[in-house]
């Protein structure tokens, strides 16, 4: 879904401002923390186990409390409002649903709390369900439904009271490849109906591409880039985003020469690579060289315009349904190169074949 640009100038709906987090006193979970929630975009915080992504979103739930810092939603604090004060829907891995109530009771609980009178909650639960395709299961139990149906229950029963914020923690977690796979359109589609607000926390990086409007990687209890999807994927601000987000192939060396927008390193074996001085690391830095494997170019022969290529040998091929993948051998002793070929490639070698390797300079980006 593209970005919502008209979200972009208007006053956030949450914005998290100097925010820390420490249980112990002495290690920040979560360090430093300004972050702005655009009114109706699909924000996905995303960062390995441990690096501060879920600890954020239960701050902003309202199940932790802040060390130090403030949020605010519409431009008032809420860092002592109490959960069931915040209205926002929360749909957890484990869904969370009551046994012994029907579908539809379940879906009902968050307007029986708030006191909504009979008429209206079955007016709202019909339609949270339709919403989710679950029309004519209100009257069954969590036990007769699937995986993937007790998810829709929970997301009906998050989104039945009309909140203006929608909170998942790793929503899709337990369900298996193909399922959740369906239940991310499902769920983007449904974005784009609601034009709420969604914060999205995930570890799977594919997820979070497919899905949001903007991702924030999180790592070490801090954000290390937030962007658009398709700008965080093809100019990744470091080397961790770059490694965490898609796959990257990457070659270490030290930095020869050096501008503000340019570099050349010598790899380990002598050979030169120029790209994006990303960083802008300075003549005599250690570095590494990263670019996307669709991004290189294979050459069966050695090309008439050597800049940039680099020889390497082939050392296996992947196959892996919708396209080949080459691990290449490129300097001894470091991880190779890897190179995605289309399956209607004209040409594939073999493993033992020498190749050429070309490495476009605007797209491969020198990290410190």
């Amino acid at each position: 879904m593209p970005p919502r640009r008209e979200a972009e100038h208007s006053e956030p709906l949450v914005r998290f401002v100097g925010v820390q987090k420490t249980y112990d006193g002495v290690q920040l979970v979560v360090r430093q923390l300004d972050l702005d929630v655009r009114r109706g975009e699909f924000l996905t915080l995303l960062g390995p186990s441990g690096s501060g992504k879920t600890t954020t979103l239960m701050m902003l739930a309202g199940f932790e409390s802040p060390t130090a810092g403030e949020i605010l939603l519409d431009g008032k604090p809420i860092t002592r409002t109490p959960p069931h004060k915040r209205d926002f829907g929360m749909v957890f891995q484990n869904y969370a649903l009551f046994p012994h109530l029907t579908v539809g009771q379940n879906v009902a609980y968050p307007l029986s709390v708030r006191k909504v009178d009979k008429a209206t909650q079955g007016t709202r639960v019909a339609r949270a369900l339709e919403m989710v395709q679950l029309r004519g299961m209100a009257e069954r139990y969590p036990a007769q439904l699937s995986g993937g149906q007790q998810q829709r229950v929970a997301l009906a029963r998050a989104l039945v009271f009309e909140p203006q914020l929608v909170l998942m923690d790793e929503p899709l977690g337990a369900l298996d490849k193909q399922l959740r796979e369906h239940m991310q359109i499902e769920l983007k589609d449904l974005h784009r109906q609601l034009g709420v607000s969604f914060v999205y926390v995930t570890h799977d990086q594919s997820e979070a591409l497919t899905m949001s409007d903007r991702v924030a990687v999180f790592n070490d209890g801090a954000i290390q880039q937030i962007d658009i999807v398709d700008r965080m994927y093809e100019t990744p601000a470091n080397r961790f985003v770059a490694g965490f987000i898609g796959d990257s192939t990457m070659l270490g060396g030290t930095v020869r020469a050096s501008d503000s927008e340019r570099c050349g390193i010598v790899l380990s074996d002598g050979r030169v690579l120029a790209g994006v001085n990303v960083n802008g690391v300075a003549v005599g830095a250690a570095v590494q060289a990263g670019i996307r494997p669709e991004r290189i170019v294979l050459h069966a022969q050695a090309p008439v315009e050597r800049g940039n290529v680099l020889r390497a040998s082939v050392s296996s091929t992947l196959y892996f349904g919708d396209h080949l993948r080459l691990l290449c051998r490129v300097v001894e002793g470091e991880p190779g190169a890897t190179v995605k070929l289309p399956l209607s490639a004209p040409h594939v070698p073999a493993a033992g074949d020498e190749v050429w390797l070309e490495f476009p300079p605007a797209l491969t980006r020198i990290y410190a």
